[in-house]
């Protein structure tokens, strides 16, 4: 099957999907999406036990897909710059130092908490892992994905300071998480198992600092660009061009390609670039075409997340041992960020039950299936692969549908 095959199928699975999600279920699209693709394939496997055409069809589809291709090195750069060129960089600025410290020391402890706790639950169990493979699923775990939340946030109406801190953390911890993810993931590809902290510290400041630093130029001559014409048509594909360049700048080079796209897409997307160097009917034109690109890849993301469930190996042990990481993840998120909001509460006014809402409305997605599906077979990749799949449902599904009630409950500062 071709590419353009493979990509009709999906647009149209899509669309259709979408369609009845408008027309009956009227849910967050995401959450939609996630349920009808995961209804669909469940048929799909059901009639499979009496006539398996289509469920043949349908593996040969996914299996052709490379899941971890398509978003992080594709995808994710579209989506996280979409994402950021409608944050409120004001609002961002005034929470920078809560944003960063959740988005790295954040990212860093709930990595290590559940990476412990998940070898000691799955000791218990009778599944012997290593603790560095713990360590890596903590890692892949505690990412929270923005591609996710963004659209739930708002229409829960959640006050800017909780929204822009919670937006912010997703933003930028899922450069930062990759960047964990993959030195762990060194650590335990190393015949020693160990890696040099200068190592370390070198991938760190090549991927971060230098995915930030492309971000910060690529913004800067976007901007220079546009301010020096006044063409809507020209200026929409100057930052497209800015989005596909600079991803593969970043690829070429092993810097973060997605904090550069959300370093570029905060600096073109904020209120100075806009009134600086666009007009109305160019502003009017980059929001929209960025919002269209956003809906599009996420209804072809969230098809993508429901039918990869027909590659995975359902084990009963593997079942339990993910449902019993849904509430430890949750428990590790809730303390990784219990210091931080400690710390901050006493210089900035948080919203009361900000650790509560955030713990509850980080949601995970398709970034952390991505890594989980790069995960070799001797780091157990079967096991976590389910474990991951299970707590991404819960996440999208359950707690999607609740954040909305939960924020509106203790939304008393706005």
């Amino acid at each position: 099957m071709d590419y353009f095959t493979i990509a009709t199928i999906l647009i149209i699975l899509s669309a259709l999907f979408g369609y009845i999600n408008e027309r009956f279920l009227k849910m967050p699209l995401t959450i939609g999406l996630m349920i009808i693709t995961i209804i669909f394939t469940s048929m799909v496997v059901l009639i499979g036990q009496f006539n398996d055409t289509l469920l043949i069809r349908e593996k040969a589809l996914i299996t052709q897909i490379d899941f971890k291709a398509v978003l992080l090195d594709v995808m994710l750069s579209f989506l996280l710059f979409a994402g950021a060129l409608h944050t409120n960089f004001a609002q961002l600025k005034v929470q920078r130092w809560p944003v960063f410290v959740f988005a790295t020391v954040g990212v860093l402890v709930s990595t290590c908490l559940v990476g412990v706790s998940m070898y000691y639950v799955l000791g218990a169990i009778n599944f012997k892992i290593d603790l560095i493979y713990c360590l890596l699923f903590g890692a892949l775990i505690s990412p929270t994905d923005p591609i996710a939340v963004l659209g739930i946030l708002k229409k829960a109406g959640a006050p800017k300071k909780l929204e822009t801190k919670i937006v912010g953390e997703s933003l930028f911890n899922d450069g930062v998480g990759v960047v964990v993810f993959l030195t762990i993931f060194s650590i335990a590809e190393s015949p020693t198992g160990i890696i040099e902290p200068i190592k370390i510290l070198e991938l760190f400041g090549v991927e971060v600092i230098g995915g930030i630093s492309l971000g910060l130029v690529l913004g800067w001559i976007t901007y220079k660009l546009m301010k020096s014409i006044d063409d809507y048509e020209v200026e929409v594909i100057i930052t497209l061009a800015a989005v596909m360049g600079g991803t593969l700048l970043a690829q070429q080079f092993h810097l973060s390609a997605p904090l550069a796209m959300v370093t570029s897409g905060l600096i073109v997307g904020n209120e100075t670039v806009r009134s600086n160097a666009m007009s109305k009917i160019t502003e009017t034109y980059v929001d929209k075409f960025w919002e269209l690109i956003d809906v599009f890849l996420n209804t072809i993301l969230f098809v993508l997340i429901g039918m990869e469930m027909l590659i995975l190996t359902f084990k009963i042990g593997y079942i339990i041992a993910g449902l019993i990481a849904i509430p430890v993840v949750l428990i590790c998120r809730y303390l990784s960020l219990w210091m931080p909001i400690k710390f901050f509460a006493k210089r900035l006014q948080f919203v009361p039950k900000t650790n509560l809402i955030m713990t509850w409305g980080g949601l995970r997605g398709g970034i952390s299936i991505a890594l989980a599906l790069s995960l070799t077979d001797a780091m157990e990749r079967e096991l976590f692969l389910v474990i991951t799949y299970i707590i991404v449902l819960f996440s999208i599904i359950v707690q999607g549908l609740t954040v909305e009630a939960v924020v509106r409950k203790y939304k008393t500062i706005g």
